[in-house]
């Protein structure tokens, strides 16, 4: 009850006050805010929820494969040989936190009545962690390294060895025999985002379509680089390679504006209230109007997540734990029409001379080839799609998403808009 009642007043303390006229970056920010979220499940709301189910059975059971095991390779792989020494070291740590989890779980699963809410939390569970897991550390793997070899696992051959078969067909599946509900739909799912619907590509093209609000330099891509990913994932090029050149072309500064900026056929995305990634796969947008507000959601399982798992009662049951998604949740809301420059200031990323942004489109650090804050000053004020969505008619609203769920791949108009 009291992590529970620590979540709602975190939620609800207002972030704007009269001695602070103005959000500050420490609550979050472009991309952080989606790591926030991904750590508070861990700690907040009911306690099997969230640090058995969602931490030690999904996250560290299944997840941490790819995030201790796979990441540190690849780092390994580029020099960095630091990373795999603290990673591996923390990953011996790990099997005490599965056994931990283990032990729970069947524990839980002695009492029939627990079987219910046990459902209800690995497919929540599963979820979150596939849609922010595979969206950070897939795009770590595959789009910041310089190891192109074609012997090397993409991320998705990780994914099916480490998660899909290791996780899921050992370890998981095996377990419905004590009567646990396996989500069986869920993780098919998860598996067509990543291999055919680009999932992981279209977070890293998100991530670097907003690179002026974050604090690392992403440089742009190379011909060895286009080589690769077309050989790993066939047809990658046309849906994806054309933005990363214009990326290329944009990434210094010579009187044009930032990527986000320009005309590069991408449509900005609105965010996911329940993960925070946004809604990058265009046809599984979902939109509900929960506690007097609409929202969007990256897929039905997030909007499920929202209006029907963290709520007081579940399916006729009392579930005071859960917790609620509410609160200024949206990055792009708490900065909703204000000055980019403002913006990458009031966060921080800017360098000791005042004016230099952290974050650069490259690896270039000449001065006379860096973004400043000057830049951004002439760039038109940040805008919240869940803000705007909301400032929307119902008619409005639906012509929206009726346009919305036809776009893509890569962020791209619909064809016929």
């Amino acid at each position: 009850a009291r992590t529970t009642e620590r979540r709602r007043q975190r939620a609800t303390t207002p972030i704007f006050s009269p001695e602070r006229a103005a959000p500050t970056g420490r609550i979050g920010d472009y991309c952080g805010t989606i790591g926030r979220q991904f750590a508070e499940g861990f700690i907040t709301g009911d306690a099997i929820t969230a640090a058995s189910i969602y931490l030690t059975i999904v996250a560290e059971t299944a997840f941490t494969n790819t995030l201790f095991v796979a990441m540190p390779a690849e780092a390994a792989a580029n020099g960095d040989y630091l990373l795999p020494t603290v990673f591996h070291s923390v990953q011996s740590d790990e099997s005490r936190h599965i056994s931990n989890g283990y032990a729970t779980l069947l524990m839980a699963l002695s009492d029939e009545g627990n079987h219910q809410l046990l459902a209800r939390d690995l497919r929540y569970a599963w979820w979150n962690n596939h849609r922010v897991v595979d969206a950070a550390i897939g795009t770590f793997i595959e789009y910041g390294t310089k190891d192109r070899r074609k012997d090397r696992e993409s991320y998705a051959e990780m994914w099916r060895r480490w998660i899909y078969d290791d996780y899921y067909r050992s370890y998981l599946v095996p377990l419905e025999k004590y009567g646990l509900e396996i989500p069986h739909d869920l993780i098919e799912e998860a598996w067509n985002q990543i291999w055919n619907k680009g999932y992981v590509h279209e977070v890293a093209q998100f991530f670097a379509t907003g690179w002026l609000a974050n604090y690392w330099r992403i440089d742009p891509m190379t011909d060895k680089d286009f080589e690769w990913f077309e050989f790993k994932y066939p047809g990658w090029y046309d849906k994806y390679g054309k933005w990363w050149e214009n990326y290329n072309r944009l990434s210094r500064p010579n009187g044009h504006n930032p990527i986000v900026f320009e005309d590069v056929d991408y449509e900005y995305p609105h965010r996911c209230w329940t993960c925070m990634v946004p809604c990058l796969v265009r046809e599984d947008m979902v939109m509900a109007k929960v506690d007097g507000q609409w929202r969007t959601y990256c897929h039905e399982m997030c909007k499920w997540t929202d209006e029907t798992a963290f709520r007081p009662t579940y399916q006729g049951r009392q579930t005071p734990n859960m917790g609620q998604l509410i609160g200024h949740r949206e990055w792009e809301t708490l900065y909703h029409g204000w000055n980019w420059a403002d913006v990458v200031s009031d966060m921080g990323f800017v360098r000791d001379d005042g004016k230099t942004m952290v974050a650069q489109p490259h690896l270039d650090l000449n001065p006379d080839k860096m973004w400043t804050l000057d830049h951004l000053r002439r760039c038109p004020p940040l805008q919240s799609p869940n803000v705007l969505l909301n400032e929307m008619t119902d008619d409005e609203r639906t012509a929206f998403a009726a346009r919305y769920v036809r776009g893509g791949p890569a962020g791209r108009a619909p064809v016929d808009a």
